[in-house]
């Protein structure tokens, strides 16, 4: 049941009817059984591997929340008799003891996932093909609701929160039916409150949710879908086009897989929104970013602050890994000796990333590729601060500002031939051809070839220069008056006369039904994030 389907609307228009209906107290059951009835209309027949993961997390996560609890009780009640050595010990017992819980509970998680998005792409490395590929069944949403649980699991080790004591609570955690579609990547600390307590009515959260669902759907479907149409066609038939058309695939692509994931995560947060439920926010226009290390800080952020919290941290910060940048300090010299857990640390987070995105050798190329210019980037940067200085560049001046936009904005065009290309050799072959001298048709009439018409191109045109200009003023409001700018746009039109926002509200919402997927000869893509 696909987010832009007329059967998803109504699903969620009654999901919401019913939801303030019911009393306060018993409204995490209406979302709990709307999730699982969701869960079971989109993936029937990998419902019982969401089931698993979210039995082995629940009470894996109860008997460490016992361990904690119990240990906290006994040092409260033993503090002053026992010595700093006593307690250290008692701690590390405890440790000890919750360790093989979480290694049991992520060994099964993970190893679900693994078993079931990876298991193929392990025997094509090996060379062995043994079955059909359509005989793996991928639920639905597995990497995001896998890694929500091990995020819940890790923090409970940690002694950060307390464990849940309700299955079924935790159900709706782990399947709540917006979010696990494509995310975000939420936290217990966040979310799980939110869903269980109950919401009242409130008409600014339905006002705004209702805003921030028809922003998706204008991303989605009138920006996303209509210029997946080319950049298809010039992917699958790439040798037949020139070095400017296979460029313009490139820049296609970096547009539709963002208005695609961001429209299909606004109207995941709008939905929450109505009922009074905040999802994280999982991009902050991204393609301002003046660095790729920024890029990744705004883009997809569940996923890189997860890989920041679970994967990085615990790398660059560990004894051992530190112990030995030491030991690089009298070989390579104290730059690179310093930096050695932390380039260590990159690479693990981004093959992470790369891995997460598919089970395919492009996407570890993928990750390689981002960390790999992030880790020069942090080597060279001695060199590159003694050429702005003997250059007499000011690294903080607007110019050199947009400048690193443009340079940061080409680097993950290029990038993004990686995830898009059939395979790895195929994105190496595109990105060649870029440099070749064009042949064939002008670029102007092969481009009136793939479907759009001059209209088309026109809507999509138009449809960009919004997105920009209010992208423009959310980033201006952001760098004036702090906080990540997204409400700017929805409060400032909100302090507008009645009659303007009713004529901008309708205005998108003719544009959304008319320019949309609901115009002739168009129907919805599925989300690209997915299957993720």
């Amino acid at each position: 049941m696909a987010f832009t389907s007329v059967y998803f609307l109504i699903f969620a228009l009654i999901t919401l009817i019913l939801y303030y209906c019911i009393p306060l107290q018993w409204r995490w059951v209406v979302l709990l059984t709307a999730s699982y009835v969701f869960y079971l209309l989109s993936s029937p027949k990998t419902f019982l591997f969401i089931l698993l993961t979210t039995v082995v997390t629940f009470f894996g996560g109860k008997k460490i929340g016992e361990y904690n609890t119990s240990h906290n009780e006994y040092m409260a009640a033993h503090k002053t008799e026992l010595s700093r050595d006593e307690r250290k010990e008692i701690k590390a017992r405890n440790q000890k003891r919750k360790r093989k819980i979480v290694a049991l509970v992520l060994v099964i998680d993970f190893g679900i996932l693994a078993a079931l998005k990876y298991f193929r792409f392990y025997l094509s490395a090996l060379g062995l093909e043994i079955f059909d590929a359509g005989l793996i069944l991928i639920p639905m949403g597995i990497s995001f609701y896998t890694f929500q649980s091990a995020a819940y699991i890790i923090d409970l080790y940690r002694n950060k929160m307390d464990a849940d004591t309700n299955i079924a609570k935790f159900a709706l955690f782990t399947s709540f039916f917006p979010q696990i579609v494509q995310g975000p990547i939420a936290r217990h600390s966040h979310l799980a409150h939110q869903l269980y307590e109950g919401h009242r009515f409130e008409m600014e959260n339905l006002s705004f949710g209702a805003q921030l669902m028809l922003w998706g759907f204008f991303k989605k479907l009138i920006i996303a879908d209509r210029i997946a149409i080319p950049c298809a066609q010039i992917f699958e038939n790439h040798s037949d086009y020139s070095g400017s058309i296979v460029f313009a695939a490139f820049l296609f692509y970096t547009i539709q897989i963002y208005a695609d994931f961001s429209g299909g995560i606004d109207i995941a947060r709008g939905i929450a929104r109505c009922m009074g439920i905040d999802l994280t926010l999982n991009f902050m226009r991204p393609y301002f970013s003046d660095s790729l290390s920024e890029f990744w800080r705004r883009w997809h952020m569940s996923l890189s602050f997860w890989c920041r919290d679970y994967i990085f941290y615990p790398i660059a910060m560990s004894k051992f890994f530190g112990r030995l940048g030491t030991d690089l300090r009298k070989k390579l010299g104290n730059h690179v000796g310093q930096l050695f857990p932390i380039i260590v640390a990159q690479f693990a987070t981004f093959i992470t990333i790369g891995i997460w995105h598919g089970a395919q050798f492009k996407y570890v190329v993928y990750g390689l590729y981002n960390g790999t210019i992030i880790v020069l980037g942090l080597l060279l940067e001695p060199l590159f601060d003694s050429w702005a200085k003997k250059l007499h560049i000011n690294r903080k001046s607007t110019g050199w500002k947009v400048f690193g936009m443009v340079r940061t904005f080409l680097i993950i065009t290029f990038g993004r031939s990686l995830p898009k290309a059939a395979s790895f050799s195929v994105a190496v072959s595109m990105v060649a051809s870029v440099f070749v001298p064009n042949h064939g048709a002008p670029f102007a009439e092969t481009m009136m070839s793939f479907g759009l018409t001059g209209i088309d191109y026109l809507i999509l045109a138009g449809g960009c220069a919004v997105w920009f200009i209010i992208s423009i003023y959310e980033e201006w409001s952001m760098k004036k008056n702090g906080g990540d700018g997204t409400q700017s746009f929805r409060e400032m039109l909100a302090g507008k006369p009645l009659a303007l926002r009713w004529a901008v509200l309708l205005l998108g919402l003719a544009a959304v039904l008319i320019m949309g997927v609901y115009g002739p000869g168009y129907d919805a893509n599925a989300f690209i994030y997915r299957g993720f």
